[in-house]
């Protein structure tokens, strides 16, 4: 497996909701414990080399959810940003956000702006929240920023550049728990030839065992792009 370790590893976090109904638990505790399985990936991922690992935190569909689990969502964002900043800093990874990250509100996005300059210098795993996003929307605001920059025509690298993040690379795994066999809005552009991986497995029980299974089951795959191996 470790010839065959994907770059960028992007995750649909699915299932909290359905973990937390299924133990007669309300919708915010399967995002609380969900966390910890944040964590398990994140040590799992600089353990075994991956470099780019995207985290479908918070969708732009997200914000239609009822106005208590937005608002414990956000608070609940901001305090792990502000708690785990320090760790993550010491274990070399770098936060990074996309997404239309001013709908975000102040204090978390203060809490957001200091995580990602504190860190900015590490490159053990970079780490990118995926924020009040859309994948059609990063196309369309890409678009909206090419017509402001005066080009008349781009290609796909001139594309790249407009969108939220020029330095994030294409998603070589996109992994999805909870048994849904969908992209929902996720990295539209840089899962073009990614490989995915669905498992049933609810998001607040998918931890380093899950994860590695995952990666196994990629390392076993030739990807061939539309050419002919």
């Amino acid at each position: 497996m470790k010839d065959n370790i994907p770059l960028h590893v992007g995750i649909i976090m699915d299932g909290n909701g359905r973990w937390a109904r299924k133990k007669g638990l309300p919708r915010v505790m399967g995002h609380k414990v969900g966390v910890e399985s944040v964590r398990s990936v994140i040590r799992m991922a600089r353990k075994i080399g991956i470099k780019y690992l995207t985290l479908y935190t918070f969708s732009s569909e997200n914000w239609q959810r009822p106005k208590e689990e937005v608002t414990y969502l956000m608070q609940l964002l901001k305090t792990l940003l502000i708690r785990e900043v320090d760790e993550l800093n010491r274990q070399g990874v770098r936060i990074r956000a996309i997404g239309r990250l001013e709908n975000l509100g102040r204090e978390v996005l203060e809490a957001l702006n200091y995580a990602v300059e504190k860190t900015k210098n590490n490159n053990e795993l970079n780490l990118y929240l995926a924020l009040s996003y859309g994948g059609r929307q990063e196309i369309v605001d890409a678009a909206n920023r090419i017509l402001k920059s005066g080009l008349e025509e781009v290609d796909e690298e001139n594309f790249r550049n407009f969108l939220y993040d020029p330095d994030l690379p294409d998603v070589d795994l996109l992994i999805r728990t909870a048994g849904e066999y969908r992209i929902s809005n996720f990295l539209l552009w840089h899962t073009a030839y990614a490989e995915l991986y669905i498992t049933d497995v609810l998001w607040p029980d998918f931890r380093e065992e899950e994860f590695l299974k995952a990666i196994e089951d990629y390392s076993k795959r030739i990807r061939k792009f539309g050419k002919v191996v």
